[in-house]
This record gives C-alpha cells, sequence and structure tokens, in this order.
C-alpha cells in the first residue's frame, strides 16, 4: 500500500497536529527517598531506628546515663526495673540500663571490623579468581578451602593466649577466617556476570581486567555482598557475646554484653530478670541487622511474585462469585469452540473492586481448526488478552467482567481448582522465551515424561514412549539424543520445539502462543510456523496467536483480531484485513510493514505512528487511536463501538471506516518532505482528470 496523499481532518484544510506527549516529571528527592529498599517495608525501617537509637545512645551515653558503669547500689542488688534504675541491676548493685548502652558501641564497632575484613577480602579474592582465568582460581580456591578447614574457635582461642583479650584484633581474625566462606558464595556470581555480554564488549572497547571487575561485576554482586554481610555483622556480635560468656571478653570492670549475659546465667534461678535485658538487646540487634540486609539484598529488577497472596486469592474468590452469577454460562455453546465476550481485564484496587482496566471489552471466536491472530503495539493488552484464557494473569490482576467460553464453562468464573483440570490438558501454553518452560535442572526427557504421566496418567514406560513420539512429531529427527540433553544444551529453535512438545503432551484442544518466533532466527520462524500449520491441520486444533508481525499473520492466521489500548479496533478474516483494513491503525501498521509492499511498489520511506500507546491509566473515554491519527477530526470526540465492516462478518471500531474505504486514503509517512506531498497530490489530481 503506498501512500499517495497527505491526509488532512475531516474539519479543516490543514493537517492535524501531531499528539503532544508530555515529558516525564521528574521526582523530588524526598519522593526517591521514600520509595529507597531500605523504606521499603516495616521490618527493615524497625531495623533502622532501633540500630540507629542503640548507635546514637552508646555513642552519647556518658552525657545522659543515670548512673557510671562501676557505680553499684547496695541497696538495690539484684533488683528489677525500678523508679531508680529502670532496668534493674546485676549481682553487684550496678546499673543494667547504663551498662548495656556504653558496652553497645564497643560490640557493634568491633562486629563492623568482622564485616569490613570478610567482605573486603572475600569480594576481593572472588574477583581476582573470576577474572583471572582456571590457574588463579585453583590456586587462591585452594588456599580457601585450607582456611575453611581450620578450627576457627580454637585459632582465637590461640591468639587471645598469645595477645591477651584484645577484641577489635580477635574479630579482625575472624573476618580473615570468615572471608573464605564469603568466597565460596560469591565466586560463582562472579564468575557468571565475567561472562555476559557486556563485559565481552568493554573488553572489546580496551577496558582493563581491573576497570571490568569495578565497574561491572561488582555492582552485579551487591545485593549478594549486602545480605552476606548482615549475617557476618550478626555472627560477629554473637561470637563477642560468647568470647565474653567464657571469660574472654573485655577486662573487668569494663562492661560487655557476653559476660553480663555470664552473669545473669549464675542467678537464673533467684533473679530470673536479671537476663531479660541484655538477652533481649542482643536478640533485637541481630533481627535488626538481618532485616536490613534482607532489604537491601532485594534485587532492583526483581517482579513481584506471579503466586497471588492469601488476600488476593480471597479477593478473586469474591470476584469469580460476582462475575458467576452475573453472566452464566450457556449450556448449548458449540465444542472445543472458544468464545469470549465483552472481557474487560483490570489491577486489583485496594477496596476490593477493579481499579485501571488494562483490557476492555474484547470480543473474538475461535472455533476448531481455525488460528486467530492477536495483533498491535506492546501494552495494547494481547498477552494480558492471552494470559486470561488460561488463568494466569499476574498477582495483581484479574477479570473484571465479560465471559471466556470453553466446553460450556466460563473460564472466567472458574477457580483455581476448575483451571487445574483445564490447563494443559484442554488448553495449553507456549511462551515467548522457551527457557521459562523449561527446568535447567532437568533433562529434557525427565519433563517431558514427568508431564505426559501426569496430564495422561501413563505408566513410565508408556510415557517415555510418549515423550519420544512427541519429539518426532515437532520434527526434531534425533529425538532419543534430545530425551537425554539438558536445556542449555540444546539450541534455541530446538528448545523451542521442545517447548512445543512440552504444550502437546496433555493433547489439548487449544494452543495459545505468544510470540513463539520473536527470539528466533528467520530461518527457525519459518520452521515453526510450518510446524504450528501442520499441527492445526493434523490434530484439528485451534491456536490463539499473539505477535508483532504481520507476515506470520498473513502466512497462518484464518481470522485477526487488531487491538489498541486494551480493546479490539478491527477483526475479521485475515485476508479482509489485510488487503481492505477499515480502521486506520491497521492502515498504519501495514504501511510500517516492509512486508506488506511489494518490491516494485515500495515506498521511498516507510510510514510511522507518531507517539507511543498510552498508559492505562491514561485512556480517554473517546476514540483511544485519535491522538495518534492522521485522519482524526471532531467526529472522533465520542465513544466508539464496534461496527459491521462491510467486509464479511468483520468489525470494525472507527466512524470514519467507511468514509476511508471510499476516498482510497494510505497511512502516510509524516516525515516525507512537504515538496514530495505536494507532487504527490497533484500527481493523484492529474489521474483523477484523464480518468
Amino acid at each position: 500500500m503506498i501512500p499517495n496523499v497527505a491526509p488532512v481532518s475531516a474539519d479543516s484544510a490543514e493537517p492535524t497536529a501531531p499528539a503532544v506527549v508530555p515529558g516525564p516529571r521528574r521526582q523530588s528527592a524526598a519522593k526517591k527517598f521514600s520509595g529507597s529498599k531500605l523504606f521499603g517495608s516495616p521490618a527493615s525501617i524497625a531495623g533502622v531506628i532501633w540500630l540507629a537509637a542503640l548507635v546514637a545512645a552508646s555513642l552519647t551515653a556518658p552525657l545522659w546515663l543515670p548512673f557510671k558503669t562501676e557505680d553499684q547500689d547496695f541497696t538495690a542488688v539484684l533488683s528489677g526495673p525500678t523508679a531508680a534504675h529502670w532496668l534493674g541491676t546485676d549481682e553487684l548493685g550496678r546499673d543494667l540500663l547504663s551498662r548495656i548502652f556504653a558496652s553497645a558501641a564497643g560490640t557493634l564497632g568491633s562486629s563492623m571490623i568482622t564485616v569490613i575484613v570478610a567482605v573486603g577480602l572475600g569480594t576481593t579474592l572472588a574477583m581476582l579468581a573470576a577474572a583471572g582465568g582456571e590457574r588463579t582460581e585453583n590456586v587462591i580456591s585452594r588456599v580457601t578451602e585450607i582456611m575453611m578447614s581450620l578450627p576457627g574457635m580454637v585459632i582465637i582461642l590461640a591468639v587471645i593466649g598469645a595477645v591477651g583479650t584484645n577484641i577489635p584484633l580477635v574479630m579482625g581474625i575472624f573476618g580473615v577466617l570468615i572471608s573464605a566462606g564469603l568466597y565460596r558464595v560469591v565466586l560463582g556470581q562472579a564468575k557468571s556476570l565475567q561472562s555476559q555480554l557486556y563485559v565481552d564488549a568493554a573488553k572489546v572497547d580496551g577496558m582493563g581486567t581491573a576497570g571490568i571487575s569495578l565497574r561491572h561485576v561488582l555492582p552485579g554482586l551487591t545485593n549478594t555482598i549486602v545480605v552476606q554481610a548482615a549475617l557476618i555483622f550478626a555472627v560477629g556480635m554473637l561470637i563477642q557475646a560468647g568470647l565474653a560468656f567464657i571469660g574472654f571478653g573485655p577486662p573487668i570492670p569494663q562492661p560487655s554484653w557476653g559476660g553480663m549475659i555470664q552473669g545473669a546465667s549464675q542467678h537464673v534461678y533467684d533473679a530470673p530478670w536479671l537476663m531479660v535485658p541484655t538477652g533481649a538487646v542482643l536478640a533485637l540487634t541481630v533481627l535488626a541487622a538481618n532485616a536490613i540486609g534482607n532489604a537491601l539484598g532485594k534485587s532492583p529488577n526483581a517482579t513481584a511474585s506471579h503466586l497471588p497472596s492469601a488476600a488476593a486469592r480471597r479477593q478473586r474468590a469474591k470476584a469469580v462469585a460476582a462475575i458467576a452469577a452475573a453472566t452464566p454460562a450457556p449450556k448449548d455453546a458449540p465444542k472445543d469452540t472458544l468464545s469470549v465476550r465483552n472481557l474487560s481485564v483490570g489491577v486489583d484496587s485496594a477496596g476490593g473492586g477493579v481499579g485501571v482496566r488494562l483490557v476492555t471489552d474484547v470480543s473474538f471466536d475461535v472455533e476448531p481448526g481455525t488460528v486467530l491472530g492477536l495483533v498491535g503495539e506492546s501494552g495494547c493488552g494481547k498477552t494480558m488478552t492471552a494470559l486470561s484464557l488460561l488463568g494466569l494473569l499476574p498477582s495483581g490482576v484479574s477479570v473484571a467482567g465479560g465471559q471466556i467460553l470453553w466446553n460450556g464453562k466460563n473460564l472466567a468464573a472458574a477457580t483455581d481448582r476448575d483451571m487445574e483440570g483445564i490447563r494443559g490438558r484442554d488448553i495449553a501454553l507456549i511462551s515467548q522465551e522457551p527457557m521459562r518452560a523449561l527446568d535447567p535442572m532437568f533433562t529434557v526427557g525427565y519433563q517431558l515424561t514427568a508431564t505426559v504421566r501426569r496430564l495422561r496418567g501413563m505408566g513410565r514406560t508408556e510415557a517415555k514412549s510418549e515423550a519420544l513420539s512427541l519429539l518426532e512429531k515437532v520434527g526434531i529427527v534425533d529425538a532419543a539424543r534430545i530425551l537425554k540433553t539438558y536445556p542449555h544444551q540444546i539450541s534455541g529453535g530446538m528448545a523451542q520445539r521442545v517447548a512445543i512438545a512440552l504444550a502437546l503432551s496433555g493433547q489439548p484442544r487449544l494452543l495459545v502462543a505468544d510470540e513463539p518466533t520473536t527470539a528466533l532466527d528467520v530461518t527457525v520462524q519459518a520452521e515453526i510456523l510450518s510446524l504450528l500449520r501442520s499441527l492445526v491441520k493434523d490434530t484439528g486444533m485451534s491456536v490463539v496467536m499473539v505477535t508483532h508481525d504481520l507476515g506470520v499473520v498473513a502466512g497462518l492466521c484464518d481470522q485477526v483480531a487488531v487491538m489498541y489500548a486494551g480493546e479490539v479496533v478491527e477483526s475479521g478474516r485475515t485476508d479482509n484485513i489485510l488487503d481492505n483494513p477499515r480502521h486506520p491503525y491497521t492502515l498504519a501498521l501495514l504501511a510500517a510493514d516492509p512486508h506488506a509492499n511489494h518490491a516494485a511498489d515500495m515506498p521511498e520511506r516507510l510510514a510511522t505512528i507518531s507517539g507511543q500507546v498510552p498508559q492505562p491509566k491514561d485512556w480517554p473515554t473517546t476514540c483511544r487511536f485519535a491522538a495518534r491519527c492522521q485522519f482524526a477530526g471532531s467526529a472522533c470526540l465520542v465513544p466508539v463501538p464496534l461496527l459491521p465492516s462491510g467486509t464479511g462478518d468483520g468489525v470494525v471500531r472507527c466512524v470514519k471506516a467507511d468514509e476511508l474505504a471510499v476516498e482510497g486514503l494510505d497511512w502516510v509517512a509524516t516525515d516525507v518532505p512537504s515538496h514530495h506531498i505536494l507532487s504527490l497530490s497533484e500527481t493523484r489530481t492529474v489521474e483523477k482528470d484523464h480518468a
């Protein structure tokens, strides 16, 4: 389709101005601070407050403590909390509150020495081993293994016997010993980071080993290091307490938490309260350190869990009951025919209702032996629509209304237990990335055999034979060898074939394919599409294909539904949609596709669609494509329903569909020079005059 005239607004002779996209708003420092991982959970906030208060109170202890640590009150020996002694006194009448906070700074500081030594030494050795090659790694690993084999407590006691109770020195030595364990934890991750493509790119750019380790490897180790540092910090405090408990702590009368616990242990029966204050402070400090480590250790790119919480499941159950009551499934529905009616998907709101809609009033039918293509840009709701067919919507997203009719059941109102009997057996999924469906810990044969046994109830021998047959069915020649391999040992195209075989294990009647060829090269794409066509022809099953590629639609799909901003804007038979599109968005997609034009008719420059798909919260109540449409006018500023398109049983959501079809206008590249547009217009005028 060749652009032949510059489109104009229906209300003026001037071209429609492109939509103005507001620039991103800058977040204030306060908002960024509040969104920090450290303050992302109540536990981490409580941990920060506790440690900050403990450090501040300890450092300022001489200014506010009611008693000196060696002061004795012989009238209140082994007393509980009183007005004079808030936490009580020990066996010598010394104030527990004063002694606990006076010794806190030393305990925390000595633990930090352990953290600094262990993390610094262990991380440095791990990065050196990962970057230095096999020989360097072998040397460092053997040394760390020797360090791990040494009896740490015996060495610490020997050091104390040689140099006395020098706690900072002891904790530094303990950090050296424990760094070997940290090295083993960090090494594997550091080697994985060294094998990434961006590290190879840095080497090509001339960056040295030290620069790569510091700029590209170390940032990737941050989460692991922080978590391990929190654990080492807690272990350091416990080690100090243990040494002081057995008499190797700070010299008397200097207080220490371990020494106070040791003194309290001698009065468990006559003064049990004596153990509580110091033990509680030690336990709370350890818990605070772990809470902070857990918060800081969360990956910034980690996605929310796909498994819903208990509260989300209860909310989902209520929504399912409401949908089932509002739209009961008909009893006379055709067998193995998928009928989606007015499907809406939305984000769950805090009040128990549905918040922002992600998909709105989507309807289509998929008959047995046919393929439906869902087409549109990213963010148009294609994947959400596809996942709703299997009840696999992400946590926090649920079906808000409508029906998904399949063999007399409304899957939109089905419970998780109901869907367990449908997934894999009636409806199966082929994901965009085959490695998401394959577990790297098990062989292909084990995974296929286990799936066949679970879905079909076969025995082990029969299931293994069926797994071999499935691999042969998807075009794998050396199926027996592939059964023995692990997913990482096969190519991407081979892995996608295995994923298709896995989807066919339960003999489903409907396949949901979420862009199954996007990550593959052109040759393998053609092979996979040919395989899917053969499966549809041989088995009579139906397919819902989510794709961006109009070439895939033309070669595989019988029906196509074009989606934009969460709703279907045009649907019908594939040949009608591709040959006679009636919606401007479909026109734009075809004009932007180099495969939709013949070589002789190829325009100078492919068309583009200005702007981007708006966020769901910004969807207007009028035509959602109007802000980007070259043909938009005042008639588009009203809600637009789906209307018959005039091409078979197709429908279109555009008030100007007939006008565009009659005038034969095409989508024009917005960056075509104005003189070229005028030339095209004059040429068309001359052609009309001659006609």
